[in-house]
This record gives structure tokens, C-alpha cells and sequence, in this order.
């Protein structure tokens, strides 16, 4: 039995109190959903400034109204602090997953994403800490390791951060450094590398690259690549990031001063074989993508050309293990938007 299935079978004998921060969000209601179906108690905070109340209301369809009846939702932000300590009341865990993502919005915005990123997150480690609470996890960012040019990327070597959402990332981890050793409060952090899957917003100007293209393919739009192509990613299927999820907050306290993970799957695809598989699949369900072709775009500023992560740490300290690799998680999350466009489509009348 895996690290893992020993630990989806000792939440389903001891249930715990859970809390979701970012719930409504594409990894945060997949983190809701996985919990109240393993019998958990959830509270689930939200804003909705970039999450979805659709996204809870397909946790509440797929769980069941038994499971949902164990699920507390409160919409407010964590930029209230006083919000946050009522929150964590009660609390076992801390799922940290609210923030404002993308690198493009945050050099649009320093202000703000610094201000829900930064100012947010204290405010989420000093709420939990005055809760007492067992074990608080968060997400990081492939993001933090900016210009260092080496692969596979390992966590204690980072370089220079090249844009405002990497700097709030790794203020994020300074700030848990030392919540531990000041407060001795139990935090682990998450550095998740391309994280793509059901509910992943395929709308808006700072969509991920995987929903963006799938809802371009599936309008008959051209999909834009930044640069030649040969850019590549450690892309991450959003199972893989549950699993790192649950680990983290359940493994028994490793000796590191402060606890950082690489979640990925520890190989590289290039946006050029990504574009292949997604338009290739999708072309099974919708024969009319078959012949698309990408359109090319200038450099996007600040973005890493390659990224490539060493998950050794995870896997030796966590037991975590991968199940899903990219063209597996892209056959099931195609599934899934083909299904979703379906359902969205308007009744004939």
C-alpha cells in the first residue's frame, strides 16, 4: 500500500476539521470536494474575486447532499483578519490555496497581488496560529526559483524573482520559516509547477495556458504560443497536487526547520508537444481541431524558458508519487471541458 493509501484510508476511519482557503478556485474546490468525500468536516472561504460559486455547487452535485451537509462555506476575503480567526475556529488543517495567481496580472498589478498574497497570507498564519491549529499548508510557486538557470530545479537553490507574484510567493515561505521558529507552528509549503485540470477557468485575460487553448480550439479560434514554441514546462494534472495536499498535512513532522516540496511530475513538456496533445485530443471528440495550427507570439516578458522539477524531497519525505502523468491528465481534463461545454450549451428550442 502506497504512502498515500494509507492515508485516504486513515481519513475515512478518523475524520478531522478541515479548512479550504480559495475554495471556490479550481484547486481549492477539487481539495473541497476530495475532502468531504473522504468524510471530512470543511469550511470553505472565498471571495469570489477570481473563484466561481458554479465550482462549489458541482462539489455539492458530485459529493452528494449527505456529504455537502458537512461543508461550511463563508464568503469573505482574507485580507480581514478577523475573518480568518473565524474561520480557523475549530480547525485540524489549513488547506492555504487563496491568492492571486499569474505572473502577467501581477506585473499589471504589484499592488494588489502583493496585498491579498503577502498581507492575506499573514493574516491566514496568524489566525491559525492563535486557533492552535495541527498543521498549516500552503501553496507556493515553481515561480520562486526565477533566473536560476539549472535543472532539474531543487528547493534549496533558487535565483532572482522576475516578477511581483514570485516575490509574494517567496515572502510566503520566509514568513512560514519563521511562524515555525518563532511560534513553533508546524507550516509545509507546496511549490506547485503547472498545475492544469477540471474547473480550471478557461476564461479571462490571465487564464492558464491549458483551459486557454482548450477553449480556443473548442470556438474555432487560433491558440497563441509566447515565443518559438520550445519553451517547456513541468506540467502537473491536479490529482497529483490532492495527493501532495493530503501528505503534507498528514505526514508525521519531518525535522526540516521549515518544510518546502516541489508538486510536479518531474518531466518536461515543450508548449509545441502540449499544443499537439491537447489539439490531438480534442480532435477525437471535435474532428473539426484536427487541422489547427498555433500562432506565434513575441517572448512574454518574464516568463522562465524552461522549468523541469527534482520531486526526490516529496517522494523521500512525504512518500509522494505522481499517478498521473501529462497525457494522462490531459485525456481526462479534455473529457471533462467537452462534457462542461456540452452542459453550458443553450436548449434547443
Amino acid at each position: 500500500m502506497s504512502a498515500y493509501e494509507r492515508c485516504l484510508d486513515e481519513l475515512r476511519r478518523r475524520p478531522a476539521a478541515w479548512l479550504v482557503t480559495g475554495a471556490a478556485g479550481f484547486i481549492g474546490s477539487n481539495l473541497t470536494e476530495l475532502l468531504l468525500s473522504l468524510g471530512q468536516e470543511v469550511v470553505a472561504i472565498d471571495d469570489f474575486s477570481t473563484g466561481r460559486r458554479e465550482n462549489l455547487e458541482d462539489v455539492a452535485e458530485r459529493v452528494g447532499p449527505e456529504a455537502a451537509a458537512r461543508l461550511r462555506f463563508v464568503e469573505d476575503d482574507i485580507r480581514d483578519l478577523d475573518a480568518c480567526r473565524a474561520a480557523c475556529r475549530g480547525v485540524d488543517y489549513v488547506l492555504h490555496q487563496a491568492a492571486l495567481g499569474s505572473v502577467p496580472r501581477s506585473l499589471k498589478d504589484p499592488l494588489r497581488t502583493h496585498d491579498v498574497n503577502v498581507n492575506g497570507f499573514v493574516n491566514m498564519l496568524a489566525a491559525a496560529r492563535d486557533a492552535g491549529v495541527r498543521r498549516f499548508v500552503y501553496a507556493s510557486s515553481s515561480s520562486v526559483y526565477g533566473d536560476h538557470p539549472a535543472l532539474p530545479k531543487r528547493e534549496e537553490v533558487t535565483g532572482e524573482p522576475l516578477s511581483p507574484y514570485a516575490v509574494t510567493k517567496a515572502t510566503d515561505e520566509a514568513y512560514a520559516g519563521v511562524f515555525r521558529r518563532a511560534y513553533g507552528m508546524d507550516c509545509v509549503g507546496l511549490r506547485y509547477f503547472n498545475v492544469f485540470g477540471r474547473r480550471q477557468d478557461p476564461e479571462g485575460a490571465y487564464a492558464a495556458v491549458i483551459p486557454r487553448w482548450v477553449g480556443r480550439l473548442l470556438a474555432g479560434e487560433p491558440c497563441e504560443l509566447f515565443g518559438d514554441g520550445e519553451t517547456s514546462r513541468d506540467f502537473c494534472y491536479v490529482d497529483n497536487v490532492l495527493q501532495a495536499n493530503l501528505l503534507a498535512a498528514t505526514t508525521p513532522e519531518t525535522a526540516r526547520e521549515h518544510a518546502v516540496y516541489n508538486v510536479a511530475c518531474g518531466e518536461r513538456t515543450t508548449l509545441n508537444e502540449l499544443f499537439r496533445l491537447i489539439r490531438d485530443g480534442l480532435a477525437a471528440i471535435r474532428p473539426e481541431v484536427a487541422e489547427a495550427g498555433p500562432r506565434y507570439l513575441d517572448f512574454r516578458a518574464a516568463d522562465i524558458r524552461h522549468s523541469l522539477a527534482d520531486i526526490g524531497r516529496a517522494a523521500r519525505e512525504l512518500g509522494y508519487q505522481p499517478r498521473w502523468r501529462v497525457a494522462e491528465g490531459l485525456a481526462e481534463t479534455l473529457r471533462w471541458y467537452a462534457d462542461d461545454a456540452l452542459r453550458r450549451r443553450p436548449a434547443a428550442v
